[in-house]
């Protein structure tokens, strides 16, 4: 062992100018992976094939949280050993340049991140999330991202589980009591984007038009949610293969939820993993549907996956492209309005970031998700308008073309631009991605040039000209432009702004939270909405403005459960223990229902809410702080960070 760090401090002193990816290209990975769950453990023998392209003796992989290595079957004469916690070295002094050697390498790993074991209907479900340079966690790999490796699964677990990775399945061999499923992928990836999901599924498949599996996944009591949650998933997929110019770079495509997941969705090649939060019913839809997420991964697997940025300062490459397809994809769907509402959006939030003081360069490595996704978007968007769309949709498969399985910087994509549009850019970047500001009124200007609608929104201003706007609410204009007048000014709202869509209904339960008497029969009418968000500010106005009808509201919103996060049946409850004379339910047995989902086998976003529901009850007892404390060693850190808090302002009221 004191060998191998000798020869590793040799290694790491001789190469210090430069990447190890300058002296070893990491070919292939063939790992097979067996779990032991109640341990959070996993057994695994991997396969390793690199190329030497300059001297050197010694090699490395990233390895973290992983012991009891051995190095077998090697093609050359080396060792094995260590430097602290997050490296494996192997070294030799038969390495010669230009030659290809392989190693066969047995590990234990027991990840603290980048690998999840949770639980899902008292079941075990193991998932990974690898973004950062966090794949090296579970499975030995390199974290660089500008060393693509096509990486091979093999999983072994129980029967009665579906296992996914990346790539194509290519066997599957069921025993007496475990099955394995062996993955194949035939181009590289960056090691960020290696995954896998194992959990109780039920699968759907469709066929692009192009002739690329689609495969979705989803939990066997979500049958009747499969299709709202999936919806538009085909045409959003034939829509980017053909918008973007470039044929879908992958084998398949498959998408799986899974529970308590960090973020809402992450684009692993081949194999998008979400959050379960987004698997919603029909109702559901209309509120918080998966689309754009859906939309967003997909894209990924182009830009990012395909061709990935060489270091943060360009994550705008992959962030910004996302967004923005994700956003074309959105207006084939929903129409140009939509489309360009979200812009708009997306320009309001950039320009009060800057009033903030906290906006910056599209090209600073510590810049906002705001600014690589929704400013890279927008600069996209201006890109566009200048260059023209034929000029845009070339560039961009040029570039897809050139670099694809390659890593490449912003000046890569530009020089792309400008090839095909005669003139040079400079200006543009420096106006649009250099400079710190983000050009608020510059982008104003591009959308009420090319929409009619932002036009119509931006004249409607409440506070400047409050004596159109009652006017304005009774005549055509839009939901979008509406509902902003009823945020402004809800004492507008008359019988008959009742009578609009959706969004306007919707509106009115969220800022008309005193309710007149005189809309009060209107007013009731929210609560047969096809919408949880307006059903559940409903229901708490119509509950505080009318006292006598407690009972009336309560039955007939007594059914209604909501979100994956009961957001209706969880005030329902709240409401019914705090009307003292409604006695159509146990309130002991509501109480423990509402204590009961602050439960580990919860969803995060369930559990936060029933502890602050019981923390405004100020009935947050000693099984709830048991609860609490729980949370606190949450793989979810805003579960943690939330249950700290909590904790705190508990405490605080004591004193």
């Amino acid at each position: 062992m004191k060998n191998s760090i000798i020869y590793l401090f040799v290694f790491i002193t001789s190469v210090s100018f430069a990447q190890q990816t300058d002296y070893v290209d990491f070919i292939s990975v063939d790992a097979g992976l067996e779990f032991q769950p109640e341990k959070k453990e996993i057994i695994f023998k991997a396969k390793y094939t690199f190329k030497i392209l300059k001297k050197v003796d010694s090699i490395y992989l990233d390895a973290k949280n992983t012991y009891h290595y051995e190095l077998h079957d090697s093609s050359f004469k080396g060792g094995i050993g260590s430097l602290g916690n997050d490296k494996i070295v192997i070294r030799s002094s038969e390495f010669e340049i230009g030659q290809i050697y392989n190693f066969t390498m047995i590990c234990f790993s027991k990840p603290k991140k980048a690998l999840y074991f949770t639980k899902q209907n008292n079941d075990f479900q193991i998932w990974t999330q690898g973004q950062g340079k966090y794949t090296s966690n579970w499975l030995p790999s390199i974290d660089d991202v500008n060393d693509k490796i096509e990486f091979d699964i093999s999983i072994t677990y129980p029967n009665g589980f579906e296992a996914l990775a990346n790539g194509v399945l290519v066997d599957k061999q069921v025993g007496d009591s475990l099955t394995t499923w062996k993955y194949n992928m035939k181009k590289p990836m960056s090691s960020y984007l290696v995954a896998l999901a194992i959990g109780k599924y039920d699968k759907k498949t469709e066929t692009s038009k192009s002739g690329i599996p689609l495969e979705y996944y989803y939990y066997p009591e979500d049958s009747l949610k499969f299709e709202p949650t999936y919806r538009y998933s085909k045409q959003m997929f034939d829509f980017l293969e053909e918008e973007i110019g470039f044929p879908f770079p992958w084998q398949n495509y498959k998408q799986v939820p899974v529970h308590d997941f960090l973020y809402s969705g992450m684009e692993n090649t081949s194999l998008t993993i979400f959050s379960d939060a987004f698997v919603v019913d029909s109702i559901g839809f209309n509120d918080k549907n998966y689309v754009n997420v859906n939309a967003h991964e997909l894209a990924h697997q182009w830009f990012g996956d395909l061709v990935s940025a060489k270091s943060g300062k360009h994550h705008w490459l992959q962030e910004g492209f996302a967004t923005y397809y994700a956003l074309l994809a959105e207006r084939d769907i929903f129409g140009d309005d939509y489309f360009y509402f979200k812009l708009l959006e997306n320009v309001l939030d950039l320009s009060r970031q800057d009033l903030t003081g906290n906006g910056t360069s599209l090209l600073d490595e510590k810049a906002s998700s705001l600014t690589f996704y929704q400013r890279g978007a927008f600069v996209l968007h201006a890109l566009k308008d200048k260059v023209g769309d034929a000029v845009f949709k070339k560039a961009v498969k040029n570039y897809l073309t050139k670099y694809q399985f390659g890593n490449v910087e912003t000046k890569d994509f530009i020089a792309e631009v400008q090839k095909v549009y005669g003139k040079s850019l400079t200006s543009f970047v420096n106006y649009w991605i250099v400079n710190k500001d983000f050009p608020y009124e510059q982008a104003f200007e591009i959308l009420k040039k090319q929409s009619v609608f932002v036009n119509e929104y931006a004249i409607v201003d409440c506070e400047a000209q409050s004596s159109k706007c009652a006017e304005q609410l009774k005549y055509y204009i839009s939901d979008e432009a509406k509902a902003k007048i009823i945020s402004q000014v809800p004492d507008l709202v008359t019988a008959d702004t009742f009578k609009n869509g959706l969004k306007v209904r919707q509106a009115i339960a969220q800022h008309v939270t005193k309710i007149p008497l005189a809309l009060k029969s209107e007013y009731e009418t929210l609560l047969d909405d096809k919408s949880y968000v307006t059903i559940e500010s409903a229901l708490y106005n119509l509950w505080t403005s009318f006292p006598a009808d407690r009972a009336k509201y309560l039955s007939k919103t007594r059914d209604v459960v909501g979100f994956s996060d009961k957001n209706v049946r969880l005030l329902w409850i709240v409401l019914n223990l705090n009307t003292p004379f409604y006695e159509a339910d146990n309130k002991y047995e509501l109480f423990n229902e509402l204590k009961q989902y602050t439960g580990e086998k919860y969803n995060a976003e369930l559990r936060m809410s029933a502890f602050n529901y019981l923390y405004l009850m100020k009935s947050c007892d000693e099984d709830c702080i048991s609860e609490l404390e729980k949370a606190k060693s949450h793989h979810n850190w805003r579960m943690v960070k939330f249950a700290k808090d909590l904790i705190k302002k508990i405490e605080e009221n004591k004193n």
